[in-house]
């Protein structure tokens, strides 16, 4: 709420929070049942956020709010997401949105999925959509363009393979562009070349803290 220590730790207390690889992304995400596809279009995506879902860290209640909402599998909805990515000023573009769902089933065996939710340029992609949006990385000079991918992302998502009889989690993954690695500005800077097992484009990227479902849960912490 405020960039005070008291404030840090209460958001680190409540796992609102999210991690990056270096660059200084902002990442958002909501999780609740109310969300609508126009609220990705939001001025203010955040404040929807918190009036219709809980924030990264947070529980998602059950529905109906009783313990037997679990027992009316067919009458529960799927969870809505907001999630809103914007590139760091001083960084690079962004491609992508994923989220990452896993879900424990009846034999307690964890199952993942990845979901692409958001594509920056989808005009410039190939038709499986898997590979980055291009690649402007000049290797021996350690340089890139921001002339692909977009600046900010913002998406609204509903799980299509939702069970509400498996507990699971949700969290977002955003990627930037391809940027040289440091092996690269190292590479450049003293001028040398680098092995060819030596990895020298990187995607950056940023994690949030997951949103869980737990079958029948009342509370959204």
């Amino acid at each position: 709420t405020e960039n005070t220590r008291a404030a840090i730790f209460d958001a680190m207390r409540r796992r609102e929070t999210y991690a990056t690889t270096g660059p200084r992304m902002k990442v958002r995400f909501f999780g609740g049942y109310r969300f609508e596809a126009d609220d990705a279009a939001a001025p203010d995506l955040a404040a929807v956020g918190y009036a219709k879902g809980v924030p990264m860290g947070g529980v998602l209640p059950s529905p109906h709010g009783d313990e037997n909402a679990a027992a009316r599998p067919r009458r529960l909805p799927a969870p809505t997401f907001l999630v809103s990515a914007m590139r760091d000023p001083e960084g690079a573009n962004l491609d992508r949105i994923q989220i990452v769902k896993g879900a424990l089933d009846a034999k307690g065996r964890v199952r993942e999925t990845l979901y692409d939710v958001a594509l920056s340029d989808p005009a410039r992609r190939k038709p499986s959509g898997i590979e980055p949006v291009g690649n402007t990385v000049d290797v021996a000079r350690a340089r890139y363009a921001n002339t692909i991918g977009a600046a900010e992302l913002r998406t609204f998502w509903r799980d299509p393979d939702f069970d509400p009889a498996e507990p699971a989690f949700y969290y977002v993954r955003v990627l930037e562009i391809p940027t040289p690695r440091w092996t690269a500005y190292d590479a450049e800077r003293f001028g040398r070349d680098a092995s060819e097992e030596v990895l020298m484009v990187i995607q950056e990227r940023a994690y949030s803290s997951p949103i869980w479902y737990r079958p029948g849960r009342r509370s959204d912490r």
